[in-house]
């Protein structure tokens, strides 16, 4: 994330003057306390302009100063090189994607579809320690393989943005950064507003000012539903009663990229993402976490709900979700503005990408067992209020009718594939030698 650097600031109080007495000269004495002060308040007065005369006459600071908010510098012919070639396309037909959030679950594998199909893929990350960074490297180093280039970089850097526009003329935006995870806004809420907030409203700044504009695809959550009731959750069903912050800043998302679709002519589509799971994951999970805990015998927590239910899942397999963001780029139409004009009317959509097959959590754990060939140790609690829901349930019509989404992976296949990348990940040595 961002990191503010506060300028230090000199002492309110400067310290007492204590003038050397020459002794070649008669000793003054002030005969009144009035005059005392005067001299003193004199004396101050002179410090203190003295002080703003060598602070504002001394040389103003480097031009040269850091461009970048995280990580190393960027910039420079080299660099640029990078960005180009790592974004150039295969074909005249295919796509030139920005995929912010690139070295995180969702975007790593959607930039290696990109990249296998033909696209120009650029990504950037700002590779915060949310969880456990050595993982992102790993998927960067994956990325880096197959030839995608990943801009240590933030997006709420506004220049670097700015010069990735200047340097590559993106049809579209995949946006995938964001702050994850619906119990950590307890702990730190101002990373959620940060992200998911104020750095989408940066991209966009950047993507209504560029020429031409891209179509942009980010992901909003399954969250937004919040707790509504009805089921299977359908795009038409109330989104105004989040049961989280993570949930209201990707609802407040949706909002904001509604204002800009309709101001500025920007081409936006919101994926509403139903707990992915699979291959090079992300650790603050359940699936896997239980995983983890499990092989270490450790105990592992399985909540119910107030009422003494299951709590479920519409678990939704990376390799969907990868098919579902593609089909949503290559099915967004242009936007419509110019260097921040809006032209015409532009494309807005939603639509929601999950399995249609809600699971129990203990069946979740059922299946992890059998996997793993090792008994789980339980404990059974009630849910606390940390903004968790009962239950999610995705109505995917819609996203089968326009973008010939059809999830094909039942959780049990899923987690195998899991269950089998995590082994050769941690347990192999692979992890801790870096050679992934």
């Amino acid at each position: 994330m961002v990191q503010q650097m506060n300028e230090g600031s000199p002492p309110s109080t400067p310290g007492k003057l204590k003038p050397e007495k020459p002794h070649h000269i008669h000793r003054f004495r002030i005969h009144s306390s009035h005059s005392r002060l005067t001299l003193f308040t004199s004396l101050f007065l002179a410090f203190i302009l003295l002080f703003f005369l060598f602070t504002f006459t001394s040389p103003p600071p480097p031009t040269t100063a850091p461009r970048r908010v995280l990580g190393d510098s960027w910039g420079g012919s080299q660099w640029e090189r990078l960005v180009s070639k790592s974004a150039r396309r295969n074909s005249a037909s295919g796509h030139t994607v920005l995929v912010t959030g690139a070295a995180g679950f969702v975007g790593t594998h959607v930039s290696l579809a990109l990249k296998r199909r033909g696209d120009g893929v650029l990504g950037i990350d700002n590779f915060n320690r949310y969880y456990d960074p050595n993982l992102k490297q790993a998927r960067k180093k994956l990325l880096e393989r197959a030839g995608v280039f990943v801009v240590d970089g933030d997006i709420n850097d506004g220049r670097l943005l700015k010069k990735l526009f200047d340097v590559v003329p993106f049809t579209h935006v995949m946006h995938l950064a964001a702050q994850a995870g619906v119990r950590y806004a307890m702990q730190n809420p101002g990373s959620y507003v940060h992200s998911n907030i104020a750095g989408f409203v940066n991209l966009l700044e950047a993507c209504k000012s560029a020429n031409p504009q891209p179509a942009v695809v980010w992901a909003s959550s399954s969250s937004v539903y919040g707790l509504n009731s009805k089921v299977p959750f359908s795009e038409k069903d109330r989104t105004d009663q989040p049961a989280s912050l993570y949930a209201a800043t990707k609802k407040a998302g949706e909002e904001i990229a509604h204002s800009y679709n309709h101001i500025y002519g920007l081409s936006i589509t919101a994926l509403r993402f139903f707990t992915v799971y699979g291959p090079w994951g992300r650790p603050d999970m359940a699936y896997f976490f239980f995983t983890k805990d499990i092989l270490k015998g450790k105990v592992i927590t399985v909540y119910e709900s107030p009422d003494g239910g299951s709590v479920a899942r519409d678990f939704t397999y990376i390799d969907d979700v990868v098919k579902g963001c593609l089909g949503a780029l290559d099915t967004a139409k242009k936007s419509t503005g110019s260097g921040g004009k809006k032209k015409g009317s532009a494309q807005f959509r939603v639509f929601n990408l999950g399995n249609t097959s809600p699971v129990p959590v203990s069946e979740l754990v059922a299946i992890l067992e059998k996997l793993l060939k090792v008994k789980a140790k339980k404990k059974i609690l009630p849910m606390p209020r940390n903004g968790d829901v009962k239950f999610t349930h995705a109505n995917i019509s819609l996203a089968q009718r326009d973008l010939g989404y059809i999830p094909t992976t039942d959780l049990e296949t899923g987690l195998k594939k899991f269950v089998k990348w995590y082994l050769e990940f941690y347990s192999t040595g692979f992890y801790k030698k870096g050679s992934w």
